[in-house]
Formats: structure tokens, sequence, C-alpha cells
């Protein structure tokens, strides 16, 4: 419906990117214009009908001297009123013998290109994002601008995917504006939190930084940069805390769990991903690794690490739904033999990793319970290797915060009585949605141990032992009972003992 334009367009390419553009159009935004984008796929699919030339200096160094006084004359008259006071001022400058432009050897050709030691990277127009990411944060909470925050988080995630230089680059603009919203002053004068929207976005700042820094292929020089520029960051006054609390008061904790549940990508109806293994080629420790299962092995990892509970509200709910949402992932996975390969040998390396490891032995009094993490390796195990699945199960039930004993060992030493001192639990805000995870822990290792009286005394000695809450426990009778007396079939008495006992508990 719009009347036909025609525009001047001009694309610099380097080693296959987009260096810099300039179109007649005056569109100003991140992103390339729809005349940029039409030209470069002109070029892309019809590469021959754009004639490829030699730089110019090439051409120029091919003429003789009347030749070029032609060719300047012909191009100052072509374009005589842009041209000609450049022209003049150059002929000057070329005529007087100590000239700056006659220090210089040779002259610029903006037709040949880079050197190939010179960096490249994708044009990126930078003032367009301080600019977009400036106005969208002065809107406040409006949705839309939200919106669109997240639409250049998610360009940003495009390009680490890419290897993009510009990835790191267009991160680092955002921050910088996200450091300097004038909101961030005023909520540290006031002493209150930033609001939940804003913290939303801040959370996904952090979780691209993640990315950034621990991309394989950057340089150890480009990762001490982001180290200093990030450690700049977080000493400025206005750096909003993790949890996001300036004031001493505590914040409310009602209901804190299932009101940030809303957050989420011991929604949808949209298909789970299809998962396939590609074999590792070069670099691989064993033959027969692919990428899906150096995945698994790398969210196991990082999952089972041992870590102290963080302090506020907010970073021990987010501790809660960053768990809950990798498991979701690793339960969209169809556990093949190489997969339970790998799930076998991480869990035997967790139970065997020593203070590296939340499911080790020994584990600090304020490590983050593994409970969650538990419940899903024990499910994923069972069908495999029964033993090992309720070694390590067994092994998650503790919650040593709330355990009061002293340690064993030479109790006349004052370093053995640390975990006598006055109990500092009540900063755990999550506490009960972690004794629930507890529980659902137990109840899932009831459920398979059903039958089986050894297996089941060994649950019932772990939950008289580790769990501290007279209901979680009345609960676990309930589910016993339920489970042991189904009612298409015959009780079992092996449950309805344990059911028993833990009602009399």
């Amino acid at each position: 419906t719009e009347p036909e334009m025609t525009y001047k367009v001009a694309i610099s390419f380097d080693r296959c990117k987009i260096t810099s553009v300039t179109c007649g159009c005056g569109n100003k935004d991140i992103f390339y214009c729809a005349h940029v984008v039409a030209l470069s796929l002109y070029r892309i699919r019809k590469p021959d009908q754009v004639k490829l030339r030699l730089p110019i200096s090439e051409t120029l160094f091919q003429m003789n001297r009347d030749q070029l006084q032609k060719f300047v004359q012909y191009l100052i008259t072509a374009h005589h009123t842009e041209v000609l006071p450049t022209a003049q001022k150059l002929a000057d400058e070329i005529l007087s013998s100590n000239s700056e432009i006659n220090q210089v050897h040779g002259a610029p050709d903006p037709t040949a290109g880079a050197s190939i030691d010179d960096e490249n990277c994708w044009h990126l127009d930078e003032e367009q994002v301080r600019e977009q990411v400036k106005l969208f944060l002065s809107q406040g909470g409006y949705y839309g601008s939200g919106k669109q925050l997240n639409s250049m988080f998610a360009k940003v995630r495009e390009m680490l995917r890419m290897r993009d230089s510009n990835g790191a680059r267009m991160l680092t603009l955002i921050t910088e504006q996200f450091m300097a919203d004038p909101r961030l002053s005023l909520w540290r004068q006031q002493g209150t939190g930033i609001t939940e929207k804003c913290r939303q976005l801040w959370d996904e700042l952090g979780a691209l930084w993640v990315c950034v820094v621990l991309n394989p292929h950057c340089k150890l020089e480009e990762k001490s940069c982001w180290l200093r520029q990030l450690r700049k960051w977080g000493e400025m006054d206005v750096c909003p805390l993790e949890d996001g609390n300036y004031g001493n008061e505590l914040p409310n904790i009602t209901n804190a769990l299932t009101q940030s549940s809303g957050h989420s990508q011991d929604a949808g109806d949209s298909k789970p991903p299809v998962y396939q293994h590609v074999p590792v080629v070069t670099g691989s420790q064993e033959g027969d690794e692919s990428y899906l299962s150096l995945a698994l092995e790398v969210a196991l990892m990082g999952m089972g690490q041992q870590r102290v509970m963080p302090e506020g509200l907010y970073a021990q709910d987010k501790v809660c739904r960053n768990e809950e949402q990798i498991i979701a992932r690793l339960q969209d996975l169809e556990l093949d033999p190489v997969l339970v390969q790998t799930l076998r040998k991480q869990c035997i390396l967790l139970l065997e990793g020593g203070p590296f490891s939340g499911l080790g032995e020994v584990i600090h009094r304020e490590s983050v319970p593994m409970h969650t993490f538990a419940k899903y390796l024990f499910s994923a195990l069972l069908p495999h290797d029964a033993d090992l699945a309720y070694k390590l199960a067994l092994r998650a039930m503790r919650l040593p915060v709330l355990e009061t004993t002293a340690p064993s060992g030479d109790v006349t030493h004052p370093h053995h009585l640390v975990s006598v001192v006055p109990s500092r639990y009540p900063r755990w805000f999550t506490l009960g949605h972690l004794e629930s995870q507890q529980c659902e822990l137990a109840s899932t290792m009831l459920t398979a141990a059903k039958g089986d009286m050894l297996r089941l005394r060994t649950v019932l000695e772990a939950i008289q032992k580790n769990i501290h809450s007279s209901s979680l426990i009345f609960k676990l009778a309930q589910d016993a009972f339920k489970i042991a007396t189904p009612a298409d079939s015959n009780s079992d008495t092996t449950l309805l003992n344990v059911a028993l006992e833990l009602g009399l508990q």
C-alpha cells in the first residue's frame, strides 16, 4: 500500500561479516533496516549479478597521469556540490610539502578491506542499543517494555550461540544502561527492594553474563577484561544485591515460592524436545561420548556441587526455581544405555566426591539440600541400578541445618563445638519448602520399596533420623498407609507396619 521508494544502501564486508551499513531511509534501530537485509539477501542469492571489483587503489594504480586527471575531474563534476570543497582542501594539503597528509605513506582505501590481523565483527549500532534500553527502562513496569528488553536478551543469546563477538559487546551496553537506571538510587535511598518485574530482568542479565564468561571460545584477556568490568559494576553503590533488598527488615515470606512460580518459562502444551546423540569426534575421552551425554554430565555435575545457601528470600527462592527448571529439562530426556551409563558414572562420582559434592559423606551445615535433585536421580536410576539409587537417595535425606547435636570426635577442642552455637536456620526463608521436598524424597522411596522389608526398614530409619517436623512424619504415615492399602488388591503388611511406626512416632 505504501508508495514505492528507492534507497541507496552501502554495505561493507570483511571476512564474511557485515562490518558497516548505511541506508538512505534513515531508519534508526538496533537491527538492520529492511533495505539492508534485502540487499544482503540479493548479494547472497545472486552473487553473479553483483560485479566483483578490485580495490579502487588497484584500479588507480593502473591509470597513467592523463587518465588519473580525467578520473578526478569527472568525479568532481558529477558531485561538485558535495565534493568540491573537500577536493580543494585536499589539493591544498597535497601541494603543501610540510602538510600532515604528506607525512603519511600511501592513502586510505575504503574498498580494500581490513588487514588480516585487524579485529572484525558484525556491525552493531551501539548508540541505538543505549537509546533503546534507556527508553524501555524509563517506561518502568510497563508490560511492553519488559517484553522488548527480553527480546533484546534473546538477541544476545542468539549472538552467543553464533559465536558473534557482538554478544558480549551488546550485553555490556545493556548492563551500562541498567546500572544508569535512576530508579536504583531512589530505591536505595528509600531502603526498598527493586520491583518484581525489574528483578526478573536483572536475573536474566546475570544469567547472560554467566553464559559470556563461561564461553570456552573466548580469549583469556577478554575474560580478564570482563572480570574487571563486572567487579567495577559490583562495587557501585547502586548495584542491586542479589536479594534486591537494601533495608535491614526481613521480607514478607508469605507464599514466597508460590507467588514466584510464575517466573518459570527427602508452561503450555508444547511437546518436549526430541534429543539425539551427535558423536564427539575430537577431544573425546571415551569412544561413545556424544554432545548429549556430555550435556547431561555437565548438568549433573553442576546440580550436585556442594554450595552454601545464599542470603535473603529472593536468592533462596531462585535456588529452588532454577533447580526445578533444570530437573524439568532433564526429565525430557529419554534415558538410553549411553545416558544411563553417564548417569551411573556421575552418581558414583557424586557419592565419592568429597567436599566438592553435595552428596559426599561430609557436608557443610548450611549446604543447599539435595532432596529435589536426589528424587530425580532415584527415579531415573531405579530401573537400572536399584542399589545405587537407594544409596544415593538415603545419603541425600539429611538436612544438617536442623541438626543441633555436637559432632563426633574430640569435643574438648573449641573448633569441634561450632555446630552447638545457637542455630542460624531462621534465615532459611524457604525452609518449609525444603522440608516438604525432603518428605517427597522419603515418600518416593517408601513407594518404591513396597514389599521389601529390608529396604523399608532402611528408609524408615532415615526418616526417623533426618525428618524433624512431626506434621511431615504424620503425612508420610498417611502416604505409606495409602500405598499399603490399594483399592484393587490386597494390603501390603510390610508397608502397613511402616505406616504404624511413623504414625506412633
